[in-house]
């Protein structure tokens, strides 16, 4: 049976690193993640001035959760440049602090760019007294060699609690349409391919991002298609696709209150010692049942249940 996420985190929110008032407001909405980003989201004349204010903003959480244990925010991640580059090591040095929670590591392609970081950011880790492995890694598979890599990669470190399908990158890899139609269906494989190879390391399947913010329906089709692939987030990129990133990820009342009575049926045929189980006319074998309580599992971790 496919282990659960300790916490899954449904909704990733790319910010822009050197825009201080995005930081501000997206550490106080209710999306599960952000990236603060240093990579291609920030022009290269404004990494610096990134690298100082995502450094500041961590920093001033870390103060405030000294202050106030209770105080929460969206888990702080770090988009950071490409390994192995100098502005890579730049990013680590500015940005791995208390206040980190984890690297958004993009183009990855091979397990020797995850020892890198990984060194790296033991470096790091050491130099700001922080406790060794702390930081984590959502990993960015972004071409086609990373996606044929993407088991080996998911299951090469213990720091690594996810990967990341960065679309935009792997369909220019792929000399794909610019334009997507549908739910992404032209990229399904390799959707299924990511979740499939993140299932069996047991980590996290965070798909791409619906990039037509004027098509709220078609970012709606597209998270429950990604759930569906089993995906357990997508990635987003602006706060009105929060609820439809959540909402996608979270069990329904109707799924939730199937699960009770699948659960409630079989405990209840066991108890009789029956062995073949029947409910609702569909015969129930353990795979199903497994099923039901993964449902009803997470839908108490995130507190739906």
């Amino acid at each position: 049976m496919t282990e659960q996420p300790k916490r899954l985190l449904r909704s990733w929110m790319f910010v822009p690193g050197e825009r201080q008032r995005m930081i501000d407001k997206a550490l106080t909405l209710p999306v599960d993640a952000i990236m603060m980003d240093i990579e291609d989201g920030v022009a290269p004349a404004e990494k610096e001035n990134a690298r100082r204010q995502i450094g500041a903003s961590l920093d001033a959480v870390a103060e405030r959760l000294k202050a106030d244990p209770t105080y929460r925010t969206p888990m702080r991640y770090v988009r950071v440049n490409q390994v192995g580059s100098q502005r890579f090591i730049e990013d680590i040095k500015a940005v791995v602090r208390p206040g980190l929670e984890g690297l958004v590591v993009p183009k990855v392609d091979t397990i020797d760019q995850v020892r890198i970081v990984e060194d790296e950011l033991g470096r790091a880790e050491v130099a700001r007294h922080m406790p060794g492995g702390s930081v984590k890694l959502l990993v960015a598979i972004e071409s086609p060699i990373g996606l044929f890599n993407a088991y080996p990669i998911a299951s090469s470190s213990p720091r690594i609690m996810g990967l990341m399908f960065g679309t935009e990158d792997f369909t220019r890899e792929m000399n794909m349409p610019v334009r997507r139609e549908g739910e992404s269906i032209d990229l399904i494989y390799a959707r299924s391919h990511i979740a499939t190879a993140c299932a069996a390391a047991h980590i996290q399947a965070v798909d791409g991002v619906w990039v037509d913010l004027n098509d709220p329906e078609g970012a709606k089709r597209f998270a429950i298609q990604a759930r569906r692939l089993g995906m357990t987030a997508i990635s987003i990129i602006h706060p009105n696709q929060i609820d439809i990133a959540n909402n996608a990820f979270t069990p329904a009342k109707e799924d939730i209150e199937y699960a009770s009575a699948v659960l409630a049926a079989f405990d209840e045929a066991r108890a009789k010692g029956l062995g073949a189980i029947q409910f609702r006319g569909q015969l129930l074998d353990y795979p199903i049942v497994d099923r039901a309580r993964q449902t009803v599992a997470l839908a108490k971790m995130l507190g739906v249940a």
